[in-house]
């Protein structure tokens, strides 16, 4: 058996959940114990704040593109852990409409799938006893899930407070604690969730803050009684890595990569070469593949622009061994890019790509995507499992389709990415391959 887990919910997003997963990850950390985190979901941010707040890496498990076998594999990363806690994501049952592999993408699909109870974290500002049915109904709308107790967020006063706890003791719901407002532990945010763990000089006082505050409010003896362990891994799940030598992108304009592939590369026998374009860094000439992952290229359009050495350096490579871009990463392939105030950067022009980030439009949800031309890694004909999110209006997209992309019900989606000579672009994020 795995170490014992919970999964930290809550009814939406804004509530809490983020707050409430450091500061308990990190107070539990105080008290010696070693502590695993994973989020539930496609989510490249918050992972980032978990390994801060442990000192471990976090990992996605994502219920619509995971088969069981994968998702029971990424659990061994919590070995020799003494808790796992799972940050979820949005509303306890928001997923999909269509199922995917292992379930919708909710986390609830996820708390049942591994048997891991609840904490469900409450926003009960503006509310007192009307908290205590929303608990409930929360806990009572998919048979089987398990709820440890709840823990209200932004109280009031001592008084409101009160008022609450009477509504949950009626419904035989246990508070594992009560937070007040608190802005010291408020984190910066921007359009794709909160600004990156990175970016933030100020991170490691803010954790220590969210942790004192935290071990303050909640009853940490009571987290840890509740959690529970989950099924055994099963042997490491394959994922083959798009070549033995990896030029990676890597800096805060390309930084969303999901943690278990480049765990899974590297298990594999690949080595992961990263340089930084914002440096001006070329990627290695020695590697079989550059890989360029998504981030906020559209925030350091002028400076990519101007990174002689990389762009390039990333020309030559592609003359002769295969690129790929991912979202981010795919328009800085492409010829133009144009930020928020309308000014126009030159990219590599390596794909006809042009687009605009003058005119903001939400591309987000899941997506499966069947390979009309190989790129890194994987076949044509093969069926790969994602997601996109971004706020970017294409302009052009005139290069050959790379994949035929549905969202996740089995609508056909414009954005089928690029293809042209040894360079490969999508929108859509890798999270695994439909065996």
């Amino acid at each position: 058996m795995t170490a014992p887990g919970l999964i930290i919910s809550a009814p939406a997003s804004g509530t809490g959940k983020t707050t409430l997963t450091l500061g308990l990850a990190r107070a539990i950390r105080d008290r010696g114990l070693a502590v695993q985190t994973f989020k539930s979901g496609p989510d490249y941010i918050d992972p980032a704040f978990h390994r801060a707040a442990t000192g471990r890496p976090s990992f996605n498990l994502d219920t619509w593109a995971m088969a069981p076998d994968m998702i029971a594999a990424l659990l061994d990363h919590a070995t020799g852990a003494d808790l796992i806690l799972a940050e979820g994501s949005m509303g306890l049952h928001d997923g999909v409409a269509t199922p995917g592999a292992t379930g919708s993408g909710a986390s609830a699909d996820l708390a049942l799938h591994l048997g891991w109870p609840v904490v469900l974290v409450i926003d009960v500002s503006g509310q007192a006893q009307t908290a205590a049915a929303i608990a409930l109904g929360l806990a009572s709308f998919r048979p089987g899930l398990a709820l440890a107790g709840v823990v209200l967020n932004r109280v009031a006063s001592a008084r409101h407070e009160r008022l609450v706890r009477q509504g949950m003791a009626q419904a035989g719901i246990p508070v594992l604690g009560a937070l007040p407002r608190n802005k010291a532990i408020t984190m910066p945010e921007r359009h794709l969730g909160l600004v990156q763990a990175e970016e933030l000089p100020d991170l490691e006082p803010m954790l220590a803050e969210a942790a004192r505050f935290v071990a303050a409010h909640v009853d940490l003896d009571a987290i840890l009684a509740a959690a529970r362990p989950s099924p055994t891994p099963t042997s490491p799940y394959p994922i083959r890595p798009p070549g033995q030598r990896i030029a990676l992108a890597r800096d805060t304009a390309f930084s969303f990569v999901y943690p278990h592939l480049l765990h899974a590369w590297r298990a594999a026998g690949a080595e992961v070469l990263p340089f930084s374009p914002l440096a001006d860094q070329a990627a290695d000439p020695s590697a079989d593949v550059c890989w360029l992952p998504g981030g906020y290229p559209e925030l350091h359009g002028g400076q990519i622009a101007a990174a002689s050495q990389f762009l390039s350096g990333l020309r030559s490579f592609a003359a002769i061994k295969p690129v790929h871009g991912e979202c981010g990463g795919y328009m800085v392939l492409g010829a133009g890019l144009i930020d928020k105030d309308g000014q126009s950067h030159q990219m590599a022009g390596l794909l006809g790509l042009e687009t605009s980030f003058q005119t903001r439009r939400m591309h987000l949800g899941y997506r499966m995507a069947q390979l009309l031309t190989p790129f890194p890694g994987h076949t044509a004909g093969t069926t790969l499992r994602g997601h996109e999110f971004h706020y970017s209006t294409i302009l052009t997209q005139p290069d050959a389709p790379l994949a035929q992309v549905t969202d996740a019900e089995g609508t056909p989606v414009p954005e089928t990415g690029s293809q042209r000579g040894h360079v490969t672009g999508s929108f859509f994020h890798l999270i695994a391959e439909v065996p």
